[in-house]
């Protein structure tokens, strides 16, 4: 079973591409990184539970539990606590106009949790695989503490760790940059997932990066490696992006015996990119689990994203079977009958 941890927020965006109160209309919906890979992990037909802090009786909170059920994931170990439920403001981008988010997750229940605030032995009973993000430590001082005591529970226990870097500048303002805490806590992570923006601003890593250079993204990677000697895999996402409209997407994948490359796809008229990161990352928590080789997770972890794209909201609607359709050569958009 996989367990994630981390922030989910009601998320509001104006109707279609318009721009914020351009109507007096919002369409509110729920994300957040790890939950978005918990979806993820449940649609493709691996268990997986999440774990977050909410606010008790809350009908925003009460929602979101019944949608990630819904979904398939496990809400159980949820636990309720003091603060507010956190929200996002997004604008969906096009063509040269490009997406917009607005955080409000200011005195969050998670932003207020301490550490133990959440019993770690039974959150993560039953489990092979702890999942976390780069954005919880960023949200506040205490949840950072959290983070790592949440991420030392799961290698006590024996669990693979996951982490997905996923740097936002917008977060880091309780007083430490990424780079002054990550490092940390990437230091008893298994799998690492990262673009090159996170690797140089979350890790503090420099290096020189053309999504055209694939040698330069494999020289990356064993940087990485070389900094983090317990780190057995580092994937690295390459998008190209053209306008919001339209991107190249691809990864590659280094587990200190080979430098994989996954295939690559131009994705255009993207309906919502935003989600796309987190169905990369459970697409490789669920290859990696069940699939036979680092180069099949990773094609499958590229081509459950490319089809994000076509998705309206933060959360990864699709099977199993609907991403090896794409990797057996679909992707004409022909009508199934």
């Amino acid at each position: 079973m996989l367990v994630t941890f981390g922030e989910i927020m009601l998320r509001l965006a104006p109707p279609r591409l318009e721009r914020f109160f351009q109507s007096p209309e919002l369409v509110a919906t729920f994300g957040g990184g790890e939950a978005n890979v918990a979806v993820a992990v449940a649609g493709f037909g691996l268990p997986a539970r999440y774990i977050t802090v909410l606010p008790d009786k809350h009908p925003a909170a009460e929602a979101a539990i019944r949608e990630l059920r819904g979904l398939g994931v496990d809400t159980s170990h949820i636990v309720r606590g003091e603060g507010r439920m956190g929200v996002y403001y997004v604008e969906a981008g096009a063509n040269q106009r490009p997406s917009a988010v607005t955080y409000d997750r200011d005195r969050s229940a998670i932003a207020l949790a301490k550490p133990g605030s959440i019993d770690w032995e039974k959150a993560l009973d039953g489990a092979n695989w702890f999942h976390i993000t780069g954005i919880t430590p960023a949200i506040s001082e205490s949840s950072a503490m959290l983070a790592m005591e949440s991420v030392g529970a799961a290698k006590k226990l024996g669990l693979t760790v996951s982490c997905d870097l996923n740097y936002r500048k917008n977060l880091w303002k309780w007083g430490k940059k990424a780079h002054e805490v990550m490092p940390d806590l990437f230091q008893l992570v298994d799998v690492g997932i990262a673009n090159e923006e996170d690797v140089q601003l979350g890790l503090g890593i420099s290096g020189e990066t053309n999504v055209l250079d694939r040698g330069a993204y494999e020289q990356l990677a064993e940087t990485v490696l070389a900094k983090f000697p317990a780190l057995k895999i580092i994937a690295i996402t390459l998008r190209e992006s053209k306008s919001a409209s339209h991107n190249n997407w691809s990864a590659c994948l280094h587990d200190r015996q080979k430098f994989h490359l996954s295939r690559h796809y131009e994705i255009t008229h993207i309906v919502d990119r935003v989600g796309a990161g987190d169905s990369f990352g459970g697409g490789l928590i669920f290859g990696l689990q069940t699939l036979g080789s680092h180069q099949e997770a990773l094609d499958f972890a590229v081509a459950a994203s490319c089809l994000k794209h076509s998705i309206p909201g933060d959360y990864c609607r699709l099977t199993r079977g609907e991403v090896e359709d794409l990797l057996k050569g679909g992707g004409s958009g022909r009508v199934k009958r």
